[in-house]
């Protein structure tokens, strides 16, 4: 695994992911409204998949929270309790999202209406999402390789730390451009007239209202995270450039499908879309990077 890698596959995979984002959002800048109104259409898959898709991105909180783990058990029983801590707190973060994410869904499914059903109900709500990751940390326990803690360590923390920046740095930049979205704009009487480019920022008239809330594309800051799973095989037994390069394939394949499906549902537009990429890739390979340099300067 010779030459210069980020997030585990080569530096040409990270420059073709920034190129096509910024293709998207070139054309994206002229063709918006027109792309969405060509595209939109909600159906009942793609809606399922908008709620539910973002549970394989979300697998790999508990995930790093399994690296974490294993690298400072490696590393002597006096890194016990922080190994225990930092495994919770990576499980609970996939929890948590999907709760915040998918949970009125769930909630529906479950029978729940606020102010009505038993509190029981929402408090099944968080067990049902707390089995569906149960068999993640599981798995990990077993595929990763902890011959090099370091490693563990820096790529766990790397997915925990950038996660949680980029979405807190997505919530920031939808109230910095407060752009309304095309589910939006289609229930007024000139949706046209009132139709923003993403450069024509409004900053903080968003507030609390989701329908000011298009630029950037947070399922997409959720989706890209897939983006770390070379990683993930990097630090696993049987590990190989080849592993790499297929999960860095069915990241691409998994943020073209979610980011169609954010266009389709009329949530998002094409910039939307590949700016909630960009910005995410962007944050993730940066983390990744000098946290994967730090444990090799280690050595």
């Amino acid at each position: 695994m010779k030459g210069k890698k980020i997030m585990a596959v080569p530096t040409a995979c990270f420059i073709g992911v920034c190129a096509v984002c910024l293709i998207g959002i070139i054309v994206g800048s002229f063709c918006d409204l027109s792309i969405n109104k060509a595209l939109a259409n909600k159906t009942n898959i793609g809606s399922f998949f908008a709620t539910f898709g973002s549970y394989f991105s979300y697998c790999l909180y508990p995930a790093a929270g399994m690296c974490i783990y294993k690298g400072l058990r490696k590393k002597g029983s006096g890194y016990n309790m922080l190994a225990w801590v930092l495994l919770v707190v990576g499980y609970f973060m996939a929890v948590y999202y999907t709760n915040s994410y998918s949970g009125v869904k769930l909630r529906e499914m479950l029978g729940y209406t606020a102010g009505e059903s038993s509190p029981l109900l929402s408090v099944l709500c968080w067990g049902l999402a707390a089995v569906i990751y149960i068999w993640v940390p599981i798995v990990c326990n077993f595929l990763l390789d902890d011959a090099d803690a370091d490693k563990l360590i820096a790529v766990g923390a790397a997915i925990l730390i950038a996660g949680i920046a980029a979405d807190n740095v997505n919530l920031w930049l939808k109230q910095v451009g407060s752009r309304p979205r095309f589910k939006y704009l289609i229930t007024l009487d000139d949706p046209d007239g009132s139709f923003r480019n993403w450069w024509q920022m409004v900053p903080y008239l968003a507030g609390s209202d989701d329908n000011f809330k298009s630029w950037p594309s947070g399922n997409m800051t959720i989706a890209t995270m897939m983006f770390s799973l070379p990683m993930l095989a990097d630090v696993c037994k049987k590990r190989s450039m080849a592993k790499n390069i297929v999960c860095f394939a069915l990241a691409c394949a998994f943020v073209v499908l979610y980011g169609y499906n954010r266009i389709h549902m009329t949530n998002h537009f094409l910039t939307d879309v590949c700016f909630g990429t960009l910005i995410t890739y962007i944050i993730y390979s940066v983390i990744s990077t000098a946290f994967l340099k730090a444990a090799e300067n280690k050595k």
